[in-house]
């Protein structure tokens, strides 16, 4: 077929996620065997994950546990929604934590909650891209440009945005893509 990558979504937390996890860890296993790079989409799924207050599946806490369970598992990209939030853990009462990650390691700032999601994926070693999110219009160039001056001011990789870019007319896709290559090649901006 001439590939050279292999791509897998794992819904952490959802009803099949263990099966997930075996499988893909051994098909990356395979993939790497074969010299084959593995991308690894690391969402985070499950009704308990939300409270009455909010809504904890793109928790920086939550998404950051995903990611460095999908770099152990041998993924060479990971691709995970931008953090809307932080204190998944605290708030919903599920696995362990210490106020001290909270307090210390990050803030409510967009920018540190996704520096969070870069810390577990090897402190930057396996690539962060954030995924762009669905077409809403005319927000769609904004919205992609704020994700990749947060992507890459964390020290994330990339910033995926299919829908974004390539549900709407040719030459406003294009337009989109370029304005994010723009943040991507631009040297002033840099980590934060």
């Amino acid at each position: 077929m001439g590939a050279v990558a292999v791509g897998a979504t794992i819904y952490f937390g959802s009803a099949k996620s263990n099966r997930q996890l075996k499988e893909i860890a051994e098909a990356f296993e395979e993939a790497h065997n074969l010299g084959m790079a593995t991308i690894l989409w690391c969402y985070t799924r499950n009704e308990f994950f939300r409270t009455e207050k909010d809504d904890y599946q793109a928790a920086a806490d939550v998404t950051g546990q995903a990611n460095h369970l999908g770099v152990t598992i041998q993924a060479d990209i990971i691709k995970q929604k931008l953090p809307t939030n932080n204190f998944g853990f605290k708030e919903i009462g599920f696995g362990k934590y210490d106020d001290e990650m909270y307090d210390t390691l990050t803030t409510d700032h967009p920018i540190d909650l996704c520096r969070l999601q870069v810390a577990n994926c090897y402190m930057g070693k396996i690539g962060l891209i954030n995924s762009g999110g669905g077409s809403k219009g005319a927000s769609d160039i904004v919205e992609a440009v704020t994700t990749a001056v947060i992507n890459k001011r964390a020290g994330g990789s990339g910033l995926i945005m299919g829908r974004k870019a390539f549900q709407k007319p040719f030459g406003e896709g294009v337009k989109l893509i370029n304005a994010v290559q723009s943040i991507y090649l631009d040297e002033k901006i840099n980590i934060a």
